[in-house]
């Protein structure tokens, strides 16, 4: 009688699991959500989106969503969501794009995005046996309606103009210090498929005090430092390749010895990829002249109180938005024409990759060669200048780095949503 008991257990698992393979309708839809480019509330999309199963690992997944964002013309964002089909659904793929208004708050940011991935994998859950629990609207409210089809007629009366003004300050004190610093800032914007070009103002100023005790009683230090510039670019459009245009501006930094700076650069640019893949891969190659005009407050290392410097610049960068990561480089190089020695070398590199299902490799660095300080005045600095950086100091090269691994194993599922005990920062209670 247990024999017989034991085959018809193994007989009626072995008959779920193969219902289970040749019904694959019947499992819920397994969901990785990348956000490794932009941000994302996680939380909110679980709990919105609850007839699948969010997963922690991206090979085990139905469905790879990885989502992009970019600035677009109006100071807001441009999303785009790739769904890839993983496994069973292989043979399925999308592409969603929608635009996030400049003003939009989280919440209005939480909505679309929720919406748009609901609209994504429609296709996919209605290949699962909980395509019932969909609920589509393809009604425009009156008022949106309305709203729509007067911005389709009517020309916008900004004409694609975006201004901005902003204002802020700071204030840090104890008992041997005290530092206070103040901004301002103004800019004008106008970016269409064909043409960008912009203005900036900004002033800055700040002020640091010092105390401290020697042999013979308190000393006080105090650091001041302002700057200001206006900038002005232009971008044109020639093609999917192809683009050209210019910077000038004007400014002033008596932390860089700088009375007055005037600058110039036309140059052209080259993208590998077109420009409407800037989301996924992002390739351009540059190459720019530079006039520059110095005057200065102090005497520089090379006996100059005034300067006209001519020279170029060429750059590359590189932006990869993948399934299995994100990488973001470039390399800069220039120098004046008047002499070689004085270049500048720059190179950048930040990289995250999923190398498996749950381990992953993310690495960071800045590094460069500065030859072309022509700028910093004549005379060493003093110690309290060095230690307070009151001043540009004299620096042959900079650089910084930073990498490391995460592994993670257990569970798959991410699907539950347990805020007790978190307080407004999200930071867990600790028992």
């Amino acid at each position: 009688m247990k024999k017989l008991l034991v085959c018809f257990l193994i007989i009626s698992i072995s008959t779920k699991a193969q219902n289970a393979l040749t019904n694959p309708g019947s499992q819920r839809l397994k969901v990785y959500v990348d956000c490794s480019n932009t941000w994302c509330d996680n939380t909110f999309i679980r709990t919105e989106i609850n007839i699948v199963d969010f997963l922690l690992d991206r090979i085990a997944a139905d469905v790879h969503i990885l989502i992009t964002s970019q600035q677009n013309g109006s100071g807001g964002s441009q999303f785009q969501m790739i769904f890839y089909g993983q496994n069973r659904f292989k043979n399925i793929s999308d592409t969603l794009k929608y635009n996030l208004d400049p003003n939009a708050t989280d919440s209005e940011s939480r909505d679309a995005m929720v919406k748009y991935i609901k609209l994504g994998l429609t296709p996919f859950i209605m290949k699962t046996g909980f395509a019932g629990e969909i609920n589509i609207q393809m009604k425009k409210a009156e008022q949106k309606a309305n709203e729509n089809n007067i911005n389709t007629n009517t020309k916008d009366k900004w004409n694609y103009w975006v201004f901005r003004l902003g204002a802020s300050g700071n204030l840090s004190m104890d008992k041997v210090y005290k530092s206070n610093s103040y901004r301002t800032n103004i800019s004008a914007d106008r970016t269409t498929d064909k043409l960008k070009t912009g203005f900036r103002i900004n002033a800055n100023s700040s002020v640091s005090k010092y105390e401290y005790e020697t042999p013979i009683g308190t000393e006080k230090f105090e650091v001041k430092n302002s700057s200001y510039g206006f900038n002005h670019f232009t971008v044109v459009s020639i093609n999917q390749h192809w683009s050209y245009g210019y910077e000038a501006n004007y400014s002033n930094s008596t932390f860089s010895n700088n009375k007055s700076r005037i600058y110039i650069s036309p140059g052209i640019e080259y993208a590998i990829f077109p420009y409407k893949l800037v989301n996924n891969k992002f390739f351009t190659i540059s190459y720019a002249l530079d006039y520059t005009l110095n005057k200065y407050y102090d005497t520089t290392v090379y006996n100059k109180t005034k300067e006209a410097l001519v020279g170029h610049r060429l750059s590359a960068n590189l932006s990869l938005n993948q399934k299995w990561g994100n990488i973001n480089t470039s390399i800069s190089y220039r120098n004046y024409f008047s002499d070689w020695k004085l270049n500048n070398l720059g190179i950048n590199l930040n990289v995250n990759v999923r190398i498996s299902g749950g381990l992953s490799f993310y690495a960071y660095s800045f590094g460069g060669l500065i030859r072309d300080q022509v700028y910093l005045p004549k005379g060493g600095a003093t110690e309290q200048e060095i230690l307070t950086r009151r001043r540009q100091l004299a620096s042959a090269y900079n650089f910084y780095s930073g990498f490391g691994f995460n592994f993670r194993f257990g569970s798959k599922l991410n699907n539950f949503v347990n805020p007790r005990f978190e307080g407004s920062n999200s930071a867990q209670f600790n028992f």
